[in-house]
């Protein structure tokens, strides 16, 4: 999109259909928590919330930056897989959503940020599959220590790619997540793993930005090198 370089870039974020309650009303309704919104403000862009109905690709047109956000299982017959036990709280129509705005904006290279179920959902829509409940592969539950607890996880990173100009040869992350990548799609670069092999950023050949993280970058307001880097790429998109 090109425009007067003193704007700042409009950063698209995908939101969750839930069922929500406030004041007196109990209804479905799109929601995102504000840490995302924040931390988009606070890396230099402007948030703009994109609800899981009404999909349409065009709507990227609008953008200079899109950012897949985290939030429940992503539905395992997506990826031919039979659902696990643990596998209990899917949303069908926002993976199809979801699946469609990742397409659109790998084809338009826009710059694109997957977070958590991001990076999940980049994978599937490559090609790629999940582990169902990755305490199953790993032998331990710290990814996603206790309910509505986010664990800490040392992240080594493959040097030479965008994960390791951004962060160096390691990093410490917040997470929570219990699915995890397992069939990494072709189209796709792991370019971090924690120490027990989960991979833990990916990155799309061929892309500018098009950077998928397993860990929870909005939840710690002391490290916007995720957020800037996006920011800076979509100014400079805009730009041109």
């Amino acid at each position: 999109m090109a425009s007067n370089g003193s704007e700042r870039p409009r950063i698209g974020i995908t939101t969750y259909l839930e069922p929500t309650i406030w004041g007196v009303w109990e209804r479905d309704a799109a929601l995102l928590p504000r840490v995302y919104l924040d931390s988009v403000v606070a890396a230099g862009g402007v948030p703009l919330l994109l609800p899981p109905v009404g999909t349409d690709p065009s709507i990227l047109d609008l953008l200079d930056g899109l950012v897949i956000a985290g939030g429940c299982d992503v539905d395992p017959t997506s990826y031919g897989a039979v659902p696990h036990s643990e596998t209990v709280d899917t949303r069908p129509g926002r993976d199809d959503h979801e699946a469609v705005l990742i397409r659109a904006a790998l084809e338009k290279d826009l710059p694109l940020l997957a977070i958590c179920r991001g990076l999940q959902m980049l994978n599937v829509t490559l090609g790629g599959t999940l582990h169902q409940h990755l305490p199953e592969a790993v032998g331990h539950d710290e990814h996603r220590p206790s309910p509505a607890i986010f664990g800490r996880t040392d992240v080594k990173i493959d040097p030479g790619s965008l994960t390791a100009e951004l962060f160096g040869d390691r990093t410490t992350v917040h997470c929570y997540h219990h699915q995890a990548l397992d069939v990494v799609a072709e189209s796709l670069h792991v370019t971090a793993r924690a120490g027990d092999g989960t991979v833990e950023a990916a990155e799309v050949t061929g892309h500018g930005f098009a950077l998928g993280v397993q860990w929870h970058p909005e939840e710690n307001p002391d490290d916007l090198r995720l957020f800037r880097a996006l920011v800076a790429e979509a100014s400079r998109r805009r730009t041109t």
